[in-house]
C-alpha cells in the first residue's frame, strides 16, 4: 500500500489507504504499508507499526529500486536485505501519485499496480490536456481557459482580459494539475480573479478558469481494463455554495445520493460519457467520473476524471460500486486482479528486436 506522498493531498491519501487496507482480505492478502513523506521520504511499516500516521513517523527507511531483477523494496540503514511485492496498490492523490510519475517508477521496477499507467494517469491529472482529448472524443467538457503560471505573472492585466472577454463571472479558477479541490476559488467579481489565480498558482505551473455551471454534480464510477464498466451513478449535494475541500473532508452536510435521480436516459448516456471518456484518456483498473447536469435545459458537460479515487469512508468510487452489486472487498480484489492482468498484458510486449546474425558489430560501430 503505497500513501502519503509530496501532493497537497497528501491527508485524504492517509486516510483513502486506511479504508483500504480495513477492506483487505486477510486470508488472501499480507499489507505492506509504505509512507512516502511530505519531504519525499519513504518507510515502510514494521512490528507494532500498524496505523499510518505511525509508519510515517517511526517507520524504516527504504527506497524502491528501478531494477526488476532486484528486491522491490531496499533498506537504507545499512542492515541489507530487502522485501518483494506481489502487486502495490497507490493510494496517493494529486501530484507524485497520481500523475504518471509513481506510475513510471513501478513499470522500471516490473511491478503490477492498481489503476492507470504512465499515460493514463499523466493526461487525466492535467485538466487542459485532458479536456483536449475529450473533446476530439465529442464528450462536452466545462469551457474553460488554461493560464500559465509564468504568463500570469509576467502579464496580469492581459490575463484578466483575456479571461473576462471569454466568461462572465463568476467562474471557478483552481490549480490544472491537482484534486479534493485543493487550491480552488469560486470567484464572484474581478476583485476576487486576482487573489484567486494567486492562489491556484501556488499549486501548480498551470491555472484552469471554467464557466461556474448552475448543476447538479453526477458522479459514475468506472472499473475494468479493456472491457470497462460504468456504475449506477451518484450524486453530490453540497451543504456549502460548492463541493470545496472542506464540504468533502472537514465539515458535515454534505448529501450523498446513491442512486442519483435521474431519467433512465440521462444515466445511459451519462455511463456511456463515462466510458467514452475512460477510453479516450488511455485510462485502466478505475477511475471516477465526474458531470455537470444543467439545472436549465439538461445539457451533460463532464468535469473531471479522476485515476485514485478517493477511497475514505465517505467516498463516492467504493459506495456507487456497492450499490451496483460489488462491496467493498469483492472491489479491493477487482482491482488487484486487474492489476495483474493488466502486468500480464504489458509482459506480452516486446521491448528488444532480434537481430540476424553478425549484425551487431555492424550496430555497434
Amino acid at each position: 500500500m503505497l500513501f502519503g506522498g509530496r501532493s497537497g493531498e497528501h491527508e485524504v491519501s492517509l486516510a483513502s489507504a486506511a479504508a483500504v487496507i480495513r477492506g483487505l482480505d486477510p486470508d488472501k492478502y499480507e499489507p505492506v504499508p509504505i509512507g512516502i513523506t511530505k519531504e519525499g521520504h519513504w518507510l515502510v511499516g514494521a512490528g507494532a507499526q500498524k496505523m499510518l500516521p505511525e509508519v510515517l513517523k517511526g517507520g524504516q527507511r527504504v527506497m524502491m529500486t528501478a531494477d526488476p531483477t532486484d528486491a522491490a523494496l531496499v533498506r537504507l540503514d545499512g542492515s541489507g536485505g530487502g522485501q518483494r511485492l506481489d502487486v502495490v496498490f497507490p493510494v496517493m492523490h494529486g501530484t507524485y501519485g497520481e500523475d504518471g510519475t509513481i506510475q513510471g517508477l513501478l513499470d522500471l521496477a516490473g511491478l503490477p499496480f492498481v489503476g492507470a499507467g504512465v499515460l493514463g494517469s499523466s493526461v487525466a491529472m492535467d485538466k487542459d490536456v485532458a479536456k483536449r482529448l475529450l473533446q476530439v472524443a465529442k464528450i462536452p467538457v466545462v469551457p474553460w481557459i488554461a493560464v500559465q503560471r509564468a504568463d500570469w505573472e509576467r502579464e496580469p492585466r492581459e490575463i484578466q482580459r483575456s479571461i473576462e472577454r471569454k466568461f462572465k463571472y463568476p467562474v471557478f479558477v483552481k490549480p490544472a494539475t491537482l484534486g479534493s479541490s485543493v487550491g480552488m476559488t469560486k470567484v464572484h467579481s474581478r476583485e476576487e480573479l486576482a487573489p484567486a489565480l494567486n492562489l491556484a498558482a501556488e499549486f501548480a505551473m498551470k491555472i484552469l478558469v471554467e464557466r461556474a455551471m448552475v448543476a447538479r454534480e453526477i458522479e459514475v464510477a468506472v472499473l475494468g481494463n479493456n472491457e470497462p464498466a460504468a456504475s449506477i451513478p451518484g450524486e453530490i449535494v453540497p451543504h456549502r455554495e460548492f463541493y470545496d475541500y472542506a464540504a468533502k473532508y472537514l465539515e458535515e452536510g454534505t448529501q450523498l445520493l446513491i442512486p442519483a435521480k435521474l431519467k433512465p436516459g440521462q444515466v445511459r448516456k451519462i455511463q456511456s460519457f463515462a466510458l467514452a471518456a475512460f477510453r479516450a484518456l488511455e485510462l485502466s483498473g478505475m477511475a471516477r467520473v465526474d458531470f455537470f447536469l444543467e439545472k436549465k435545459g439538461g445539457k451533460i458537460f463532464l468535469n473531471e476524471v479522476n485515476t485514485i479515487p478517493g477511497f475514505t469512508s465517505i467516498s463516492m468510487y467504493p459506495k456507487m460500486w456497492e450499490a451496483s452489486g460489488i462491496p467493498f472487498r469483492e472491489l479491493i480484489d477487482k482491482l488487484i486482479a486487474l492489476a495483474l492482468e493488466q502486468h500480464a498484458e504489458k509482459a506480452r510486449t516486446k521491448y528488444q528486436i532480434e537481430l540476424p546474425e553478425g549484425a551487431g558489430g555492424a550496430l555497434e560501430a
